[in-house]
């Protein structure tokens, strides 16, 4: 795990604290089942990530948690109102912010903040535009045109707009996808203070050092819920025994262990490879003999969240693909 890792979760509270409770969650579209069958359940005042690859289903999840999209089976609930009788109570208490800048390019970061605040019906947006410009550290660029920022500092701009009218829930659609790492850094150190202070976010993200910040986190793929937990209990509940090897021609023993009995994963993390299964007895049945020939290097090592879910994927099948679902 990286040393980024967030803190442990809260405490387990009472029902009570349940912000997100969904069950049986499935959504379709033109006869494709993009979401089957999901379940989950978020406590206030964590950082909950969602993790999958691109299709997957989590902006279609997220859409149908905020009201903006109705399931086709399923029921649930979300800050307390029934996500298929109540959508518009919802919609007025959770801030959802796109992987796509929304706001007004050619309005500058001022008049943009001012727009949100009066669009909310909010008291004094001049002056509810000027405390977030100084909480976000904008203070020099109320004036620049939004549409001529960075990326890290568009990204800022729209959390900023996200959070102004004080939502419950913050609903984050992969928002650091295309941004510097000190960006990203910058970003999750605002949404952990969001968090301290008692906001309840889920985050969609593509990066495993994101994933390793949220107090919990679920990982879909091809529409399906695959685990969750916290990262310890996800990388725990994988069984997967890893070993770290190094050498030369790594390329030339990957292929040799592709397809062996008892090697569930073999992938290169930079200058190694990364060789797992789940059962410990077979995977050392099977690199055994590659071990004693002393051309490579082998460690031991504990699995990562990475190595979790590339054998997460290797066991999921594409919805989209041909043949019966």
């Amino acid at each position: 795990m990286s040393e980024t890792a967030a803190a442990p979760p809260p405490p387990r509270g009472t029902d009570g604290d349940v912000v997100i409770d969904v069950e049986g969650l499935t959504k379709s579209f033109g006869g494709r089942v993009v979401v089957r069958d999901l379940t989950m359940r978020v406590r206030r005042g964590l950082i909950y990530g969602f993790l999958g690859p691109n299709g997957s289903g989590k902006t279609t999840t997220i859409r149908m948690l905020c009201g903006l999209l109705r399931p086709d089976r399923g029921r649930g609930t979300c800050l307390g109102f029934d996500i298929l009788t109540e959508s518009e109570a919802i919609k007025r208490r959770v801030g959802y912010m796109t992987q796509r800048f929304s706001l007004y390019a050619d309005l500058s970061i001022r008049e943009n903040l001012e727009f949100v605040a009066r669009v909310h019906g909010m008291a004094d947006p001049r002056g509810q535009a000027r405390a977030a410009i100084e909480r976000l550290g904008l203070s020099g660029r109320a004036d620049q045109l939004s549409g001529t920022l960075s990326g890290g500092w568009k990204q800022r701009l729209a959390l900023g707009a996200c959070i102004l009218p004080g939502p419950q829930l913050l609903l984050l659609d992969e928002p650091t996808a295309g941004v510097d790492p000190k960006a990203r850094r910058d970003f999750w150190d605002e949404i952990h203070a969001l968090a301290r202070d008692g906001m309840t976010v889920l985050v969609s993200t593509h990066y495993m050092d994101e994933a390793e910040r949220c107090h919990e986190l679920a990982y879909i793929a091809y529409g399906r819920l695959l685990t969750q937990g916290t990262v310890e209990e996800v990388v725990a509940r994988s069984g997967l025994v890893t070993w770290t090897v190094t050498g030369p021609e790594l390329g030339r023993l990957a292929a040799m262990l592709k397809g062996r009995d008892g090697v569930d994963m073999v992938a290169p993390f930079g200058a190694a490879l990364h060789v797992s299964g789940r059962a410990e007895d077979r995977l050392e049945a099977a690199i055994r003999p590659l071990r004693e020939a002393g051309a490579w290097t082998w460690r031991r090592g504990e699995p990562t969240l990475e190595d979790v879910f590339i054998h997460l994927m290797s066991d999921s099948r594409d919805n989209f693909s041909t043949g019966p679902q």
